[in-house]
């Protein structure tokens, strides 16, 4: 599958539809696919946090989240694509928008916890590792981040 990019998009949740869009793919890729426990994948964080999706044409086909969490350190999270998409940069894209809005809104690092299979992905987008492995919903995952 080639990524087409006059139809691909990705951009800030501004509506209940679009919000609805993001929790699709979430449920997709960790409830479906990666057997995360639906509790888990659905936080107290969701009110809260700013949602980005990408489409292709109308369909929604990657998400993920970002939160302030404290003082000029964004928390970026739930990020995933589904299966099918994968593979045609659309997590650099996710990322791109993320950290744009992270800076715009006067943040200087951001941290992510990365399942430990994608850090090579988000050790090429400059980011750090800086734990040892730890276990999150039975998922093996390293923290890491990147200041802006």
């Amino acid at each position: 599958m080639e990524l087409k990019t006059d139809l691909i998009s990705a951009k800030r949740v501004d509506s209940e539809k679009e919000r609805e869009d993001a929790f699709y793919v979430r449920q997709k890729v960790f409830v479906e696919e990666q057997d995360v426990p639906v509790h888990l994948e659905l936080d107290e964080y969701d009110q809260s946090a700013i949602h980005f999706v990408a489409y292709d044409g109308e369909m929604p086909i990657g998400a993920g989240r970002i939160r302030q969490q404290e003082t000029g350190i964004a928390k970026v999270e739930r990020v995933c694509v589904l299966p099918q998409f994968r593979g045609q940069h659309l997590g650099n894209l996710l990322m791109e928008k993320m950290e744009t809005y992270a800076r715009e809104a006067g943040l200087t690092t951001v941290k992510l916890n990365a399942q430990s299979y994608a850090v090579p992905f988000y050790e090429k987008l400059l980011y750090q590792i800086t734990s040892p492995e730890f276990m999150d919903a039975g998922i093996p995952h390293r923290a890491m981040q990147k200041n802006l």
